[in-house]
């Protein structure tokens, strides 16, 4: 029998892996997970529970936003926005911990609630026993970051986790860190909070994945629909306590430009960083230094141990962690054959829950400038979230969308979206891209006006420019 250990398997990562392998006939698992309540990052301090509290903070925008409707707009109940949360946390943890011990219930599964630590290349400890391994998936997970900005150990900061469990918020908040986290959370502060925000953006404009025409219509949409600052080109240098209790930031800009920022509470959303603490693979010849793990999800110094998920490194969000979870099932199963190990490879799908998910962003492959620099020859075309009525007709006009097709062939090559429902456009646009469809032979149906018209404004854009 092939004996299999994965460390972390109430995760998401882990949770895929061990449901590839538990079915299999010669395959013993070892499933070790010590989470309290257990669920994994997504479930219980990520993007569930955080779309949770997003939602709250749409709904009163969205009244607010709409000038047909009178009177004061209602306020954000913080404490059963976040009752709700924790009970739905709990359901969704639960239904994730009753998977794992289905799977246990298997012969030649078996789950240990306990830590576990490497004692060498083959053995893991937990739960006072040894596990000796042919295999080893670690999965770990992430950790908050927390940046190492002079001045920090001095001051009392929120992360994400701390928002999303708030019942009460100060007037005004400094934050650090504007990526996927800080543009999901900052609009939330402003809206169900009703906080004044200063948001350190170090580059020109946030969603650095994004063509510049994106990021700078999420900085317009931010600033003009709540109270935030967003100054860019701008970097953290110190912090310190004020006398008042609340918080001071010394920036400098990129023309060599200084200033301060005071507010009530700074916010940490400096990403997250793998959690390798305590993993013992300073007992293993396993080094994490660099690439520490192949595109095979096999770690390089070690081909029988392997890393998915946020431990890696590589592609901190879900539907990536659970994809390549399976490819390292599917690879322990090919070197088991005797045979070659396969590359994960995907098709780029991210999105942002930006502007309270009302105007959230999406892209599925190649941006224009990711397609530029790949040395692809291409057509694009872009469209107002405005220019269609039903955006109109909707109250939400604000945003754009942008296709990007190969100039020879007529390839799909990519798509971007910063508009309201941008988030279930990407599905549709994964399936166009990962088949390769030509932009030419994308069906043009009449149907009842929705959202999707703007779609086809832009495939009818692209086929006009193939055409000429």
């Amino acid at each position: 029998m092939t004996h299999v250990v994965i460390i972390g398997a109430y995760g998401s990562a882990g949770a895929a892996v061990a449901g590839e392998l538990a079915p299999l006939d010669g395959i013993d698992l070892t499933l070790i997970d010590d989470g309290e309540p257990g669920g994994g990052l997504c479930i219980l301090k990520g993007c569930m529970p955080s779309k949770e509290v997003l939602s709250a903070g749409a709904h009163r925008f969205q009244a607010r936003h709409d000038e047909r409707l009178v009177g004061d707009p209602p306020a954000v109940d913080l404490e059963a926005t976040v009752e709700r949360k924790d009970d739905n946390v709990l359901g969704w943890a639960k239904h994730r911990r009753e998977g794992i011990h289905d799977l246990a219930d298997r012969e030649g599964v078996e789950f240990v609630h306990a830590t576990a630590e490497f004692v060498d290349d083959h053995t893991v400890r937990a739960g006072g026993r040894t596990f000796d391994a042919d295999y080893i998936v670690v999965a770990t997970g992430s950790t908050v970051n927390v940046p190492d900005t002079p001045g920090i150990e001095d001051i009392d900061y929120m992360t994400s986790a701390d928002v999303l469990d708030a019942t009460e918020l100060p007037d005004s908040g400094l934050v650090l860190g504007f990526g996927y986290i800080g543009m999901e959370l900052v609009p939330y502060l402003a809206e169900a909070g009703g906080m004044d925000l200063t948001v350190v953006e170090h580059d020109a404009r946030p969603i650095d994945e994004a063509d510049p025409e994106f990021g700078d219509a999420a900085r317009e949409i931010y600033e003009e629909n709540w109270d935030i600052e967003i100054p860019t080109n701008c970097h953290e240098q110190r912090l310190e306590p004020t006398d008042d209790g609340g918080v001071r930031l010394y920036v400098e800009f990129d023309d060599g430009r200084e200033a301060s920022y005071e507010a009530d509470q700074l916010f940490c959303f400096t990403g997250r960083r793998p959690t390798l603490d305590g993993l013992g693979l300073e007992r293993t010849g396993i080094s994490t230094e660099g690439e520490w793990v192949r595109e095979t999800m096999q770690t390089v110094d070690a081909d029988h141990v392997y890393a998915v998920g946020d431990v890696n490194g590589k592609e901190p969000i879900l539907h990536v962690a659970k994809e390549q979870g399976v490819t390292a099932a599917e690879n322990i199963r090919r070197q088991e054959a005797g045979a070659e190990t396969q590359p994960y490879e995907n098709v780029h799908h991210h999105v942002i829950f930006s502007g309270l998910g009302v105007y959230p962003f999406a892209r599925v492959g190649h941006s224009e400038a990711s397609a530029r620099a790949a040395g692809l020859e291409v057509v694009t075309a872009t469209r107002q979230a405005g220019d269609d009525g039903v955006f109109k007709s909707k109250d939400v006009p604000e945003g754009l969308a942008k296709l990007v097709v190969d100039a020879g062939d007529g390839t799909v090559l990519g798509w971007q979206g910063l508009h309201y429902h941008a988030d279930t456009f990407a599905k549709t646009l994964q399936v166009v891209v990962e088949l390769g469809l030509d932009v030419r032979e994308i069906p043009d149906r009449a149907y009842h006006p929705t959202l999707p018209e703007n779609l086809d404004g832009l495939v009818q854009d692209c086929v006009t420019q193939l055409a000429e």
